[in-house]
């Protein structure tokens, strides 16, 4: 099938391939949209199953940094990039050097930063061959401070409000103390997502595919860990997805018994009517592009200034937002996730009106 007849291509601008035999590397750059500003987005490395596969990921990845952007209200499109690999055993200085040229042929309308499978230290090499990366670590900031690079901390605190937002919204609670959450994947975010929840007294269940990952978040944090095909369906408040995308559909949505969801992992529903279908079963939604902004939102001041307070303030936003579509959500009897979309395109549009 083309590319143009897939529905993920959404009116992309550019989507790029690339291939250097001397390194291995295979990447795809997709920008979705420019309307507000280049496209920044990370660089995921992932082990695809085949093109087709990475294809679909990259141009969905990248649709929802456009959405993602433009509803944390930052001056910059959404793009997004993979390298078909195992991070584990592909990857090499000169890989990722590689990719950096290839960034640097788009000429600055798609802006590099990091991602799953790839790291600060991936950045700056790629970062000797093109100026258009974000997120490299001990960049100065406007008051001093000094940001190691890596967006987890701010991904995870906006995750962490926006599902206080959510409980609040859905379950009329004002803390945490004593709810229920299921945690799926306990990596960088979802780590810290865990640590925050257990400070606010909230109970944790974990699960991740790796094992010696679970045995020891459980030990540092005290949730408890559960096996991977039973975290969906445990009895909890809230399910927070923190892993790979597509994790509600037809098969996981009739399992949920919880009544919110909000997690970091992108791309949580596998197609758009699945949203419709969590609002029929009475599930509030945090649509995912929304309350996982802290990263992008840390990572786009790097590029227009950095100052921690802004910083900290904008990633705090991020449960208005989410509160401003519950509410429009409650009162138009719409899924949450369109409700998301439409505010994100009335603002990436606007400047097209203008």
């Amino acid at each position: 099938m083309s590319v143009f007849q897939l529905d993920d291509f959404d009116g992309h601008e550019q989507v790029a391939f690339f291939k250097d035999d001397e390194t291995g590397l295979r990447a795809i750059i997709a920008v979705h949209n420019t309307n507000l500003g280049p496209a920044l987005g990370g660089v995921r490395m992932w082990p695809y199953t085949s093109d087709s596969e990475a294809v679909r990921d990259v141009l969905r990845l990248s649709r929802g940094m456009t959405y993602k952007s433009a509803l944390a209200g930052l001056p910059f499109g959404g793009g997004k990039s993979v390298i078909i690999g195992d991070p584990h055993r592909d990857k090499s200085d000169a890989l990722m050097r590689a990719m950096g040229r290839c960034v640097e042929k788009l000429g600055g309308c798609y802006i590099a930063a990091e991602d799953s499978g790839t790291n600060v230290d991936d950045l700056q090499q790629m970062a000797t061959q093109t100026e258009y990366v974000a997120g490299i670590t001990n960049k100065s900031t406007t008051g001093g401070d000094v940001r190691t690079g890596d967006p987890s901390p701010a991904t995870a605190r906006g995750v962490f409000v926006g599902l206080e937002a959510a409980v609040r919204h859905k379950l009329g609670r004002d803390d945490l103390e004593g709810v229920k959450v299921a945690v799926q994947g306990v990596g960088n975010v979802g780590l810290r997502l865990v640590n925050y929840l257990r400070e606010a007294g909230a109970r944790c269940w974990i699960t991740d595919i790796h094992a010696e990952r679970v045995e020891r978040v459980a030990d540092e944090t005290g949730a408890m860990p559960v096996a991977a095909h039973d975290i969906v369906g445990l009895d909890v408040d809230v399910f927070a997805p923190c892993a790979l995308g597509a994790v509600l559909n037809s098969d996981s949505i009739p399992k949920l018994q919880a009544s919110v969801v909000a997690g970091a992992a992108n791309n949580q529903l596998q197609n758009s009517a699945h949203g419709a279908t969590l609002l029929r079963e009475g599930i509030l939604y945090a649509p995912d592009y929304v309350i996982n902004a802290g990263g992008v939102i840390d990572v786009a001041f790097e590029r227009t200034g950095y100052d921690l307070e802004r910083v900290v303030a904008k990633v705090e936003g991020i449960a208005s937002s989410l509160r401003e579509i519950f509410e429009r959500s409650d009162n138009e009897q719409r899924p949450t996730s369109e409700v998301a979309d439409d505010v994100a395109r009335e603002r990436f549009m606007m400047k097209i009106a203008a």
